[in-house]
Order: structure tokens, then sequence, then C-alpha cells
């Protein structure tokens, strides 16, 4: 007998705001299957508040309210079971951050909770990235957000070290990041992590990584290569913002932010040794749904 639960993810991050409504397909003697049902994002870059002014402006609170009032109505309408509600960095930093909780949960009926960056790392690591890691091999997963970036290493199939860095493409765009002591933090702790590992492949997550993938028109499971991602660079660094928008299609909140995520991901290649970068359909969205069903985190 089937049956279906649909189950929601609200995943409030640096340059964005995401809702994820997902159909969770139940068959007897079979594994949960989970298909998008709907997915929308909203452009609201909190960070660029909370990492410059240290609070979220009354413009954005006001965008944040709306966004959460549009939220609670499409998931009454998909007739949504349970939801969870997470947000990251920026108002983990915004001293306001709280106080916009309790406005939002007084006039959304949206209950958010503020994730620290190991919750949120291992929120996505209940998602398939156990199916992709192989046992013989080592992995360097790496999420890069807005406010923050999160490194795990697995060996044969075991996390050996996991790292949150406050080095994210809002903050280097905004130079709220002390770039050089940063850098070379995330490189050492690369370095350190990684040196008696052989043939290192990268994991690569978050909208900026995903958007290149598809940019690079290479197929499902199959990874980038060091070379391609090194020429890439190069290329989005040439263009303009304008050129970025009009002539590759990308959106105003994505044409600026992924020049700084593709030289994360291109440092975490060159520092690790990696000469592949895999870029799996995961994120703190989808991670949240199975978390949710599986129920290590509370609707």
């Amino acid at each position: 007998m089937l049956s279906i639960k649909k189950y929601a993810a609200i995943d409030i991050g640096s340059n964005a705001v995401r809702l994820l409504i997902t159909n969770i397909v139940l068959q007897k003697e079979e594994k949960p299957k989970y298909k998008k049902s709907a997915l929308i994002r909203v452009p609201i870059r909190l960070g660029a508040d909370a990492f410059i002014s240290g609070t979220i402006s009354e413009e954005n609170t006001q965008r944040m309210i709306d966004a959460m009032k549009a939220f609670r109505l499409l998931m009454d309408v998909h007739g949504v079971e349970k939801y969870k509600a997470c947000a990251t960095s920026a108002m983990r930093d915004a001293t306001n951050g709280q106080d916009l909780i309790e406005r939002i949960k007084k006039e959304s009926q949206i209950n958010i909770e503020i994730i620290d960056g190991k919750t949120e790392a291992k929120i996505i690591a209940s998602t398939d990235l156990s199916q992709l890691i192989e046992g013989h091999k080592s992995y360097l997963y790496v999420d890069v957000g807005g406010g923050s970036t999160e490194f795990t290493v697995f060996s044969k199939k075991k996390i050996v070290a996991s790292k949150s860095f406050k080095m994210g493409t809002v903050r280097l765009l905004n130079k709220e990041v002390d770039k050089k002591p940063t850098w070379k933090e995330i490189k050492a702790w690369i370095e350190k992590h990684t040196k008696d590992l052989k043939k290192v492949v990268l994991i690569g997550s978050g909208g900026n990584i995903n958007k290149i993938f598809k940019m690079s028109g290479q197929k499902v499971d199959k990874p980038l290569s060091y070379i391609y991602m090194n020429a890439h660079y190069q290329f989005l660094k040439n263009m303009s913002y304008d050129d970025r928008i009009s002539e590759l299609g990308l959106n105003p909140d994505r044409a600026d932010v992924i020049i700084p995520a593709t030289k994360i991901y291109l440092s975490a290649m060159k520092w690790s040794g990696a000469r592949k970068i895999y870029v799996p359909k995961i994120g703190l969205s989808d991670g949240i749904i199975k978390s949710l069903y599986n129920g290590t985190l509370e609707a």
C-alpha cells in the first residue's frame, strides 16, 4: 500500500531564504522516496546587514516577515504535515536576530530555530552524502554559504575532522573577513587533515557550486575537474557583473557571490590535492526534510 507524507523545510541563509516542500513516498518494504514538490527562493541578503552593522535592518525585517507569511500560506495550501525552519550565520550574528524570530512567530505562526555550524553540517550529512562516499576513498566535503563555510574530512566512511569557518561569500563581498589570517587558517586546517590521505576527492555543496555544475553541462554523477574549475573561475572574474547577468543569465544576487564561492572551492581543491569535485544535489533543506522524517529533528 502506497502512502504520501508532505514535509517542508525553511532554510534562512545569509544570501537567500528558501522553502522546500517534499513528498515522501512510502511503500511497504521499500526505502522512502523523496520527491521535490515545490522550491521557492527569495533573495533577502540578511548577511549584508548582519556582517556590516551587526543588526538586521527594518527593511529586511519586514521582507522576512512578508516572506514567512507567504511560506505559511504555501505550506497550508500544499497540505504540509510537518515543517522545520532553521536560520544560520546571519541570524546567529545579528544582535536583533532573536527579536526578529519573535516577531515572525507572532505575525506568521512560523517557529525558527537558530543553528550553529556543526549542527548545520550534521543535518546536511543526513542526506544522501553517505551513498556517495566509497569505503576505500577519502573525501573533503565543502559547504559554502553566505556567512560561513563548513569543511568535513571523510576517510574509510568515517569522519576524520569537521570545522566551520566564518568565511562566506557575503562576508567576503563586504570585506568582513580578515582575509589573510582566515585563508591561512583554512589552508593549515585542510593540509593538516588531508596530508596522510591519498587521492582526496572534493564534494561540493551550496547554491553556487550547483549553478557552476549546471552551467558546465556535465552529466549527473560526473565530477568537475580542477582544470575546469580554475578555467571557469578566470572566465567569471574577467566578466563584468552586468555581463554575468545578461550573458550568463545569473540572478543578480548570484552574479556577485559566485566568484568568491568558486575561489573557496578551488582553494580547497588545491590545498587538499583534489583533482575532482562531485556536486550532488544536497543541501540544508534536503537534510532538514530527511532529519524530520527520521526523527532526529523536532518539527
